[in-house]
């Protein structure tokens, strides 16, 4: 295996584990600020009420994007598999 190999197998494993976990990322995000503006605007500073709407959009979240968050990392599995005797020389 070559170096730009390895930098190249790197770059794709980053990216695909990226793209990934963006979408339950980006709603956990969005969710969180919501409440922290909510609880802001209300004064209520209740430590627990910022968890429950998080835990339960990411898991809606992964539930929608499940099969899109699959088949990504199916197929990088699936090329790094295939191109495992071109890494091994």
């Amino acid at each position: 295996m070559t170096e730009s190999m390895a930098i190249d197998l790197g770059r794709q494993a980053v990216f695909t584990a990226i793209v990934t976990s963006a979408p339950a990322l980006i709603l956990g995000l969005v969710v969180g600020l919501l409440v922290s503006i909510f609880q802001a605007i209300t004064s209520i500073q209740e430590a627990t009420l910022s968890f429950i709407p998080k835990i339960v959009v990411i898991g809606f979240s992964l539930l929608v994007f499940g099969p899109f968050m699959l088949a990504m990392l199916t197929s990088f599995t699936s090329r790094v598999f295939l191109n495992l005797s071109a890494f091994t020389q």
